[in-house]
């Protein structure tokens, strides 16, 4: 009978101390979040390989295209509008910056909306590339 208690008493602690070293693990994962792997840009072609996928990844290709316009004017049109008023793209982007290609204040007013959402949380160089991508189309 004692050897029986004494059995049970070392398989309880055994299963008790295990539980205990897992619940640490898991605590210090919980607690040391992981950081997100930022793109590493090294030249002007990663910055326009950066810019033309975020593009598409954040939608902007949804109201805007190389060529036509859309729902917004089109890429060559933003282009040659920001060129032409030597205006910049990454301040409108951090919304420093007025709009100057389509300045009615209904498509101001959506296209503000779309930028506070799908733009607002890249950083500074990710908004770089998509200026970098809008200037490459000619």
């Amino acid at each position: 009978m004692k050897k029986s208690i004494l059995i049970l008493g070392l398989i309880t602690f055994f299963f008790v101390s295990c539980g205990e070293s897992k619940k640490e693990e898991v605590k210090k994962e919980v607690e040391t979040p992981a950081e997100p792997a930022k793109e590493q840009i090294k030249s002007s072609n990663d910055y326009l390989v950066l810019g033309q996928k975020l593009f598409t990844e954040k939608t902007c290709v949804t109201c805007h295209q190389p060529d036509v316009k859309v729902i917004g004017p089109s890429l060559k049109d933003i282009n040659r509008i920001y060129t032409e008023k030597n205006g910049n793209i990454v301040a409108f982007l951090k919304g420093e910056a007025p709009a100057i290609v389509d300045t009615d204040p209904g498509q101001v007013a959506i296209m503000k909306a779309n930028i506070d959402g799908f733009v607002k949380n890249l950083s500074n160089e990710e908004k770089a590339a998509l200026a970098v991508y809008i200037n490459s189309i000619k």
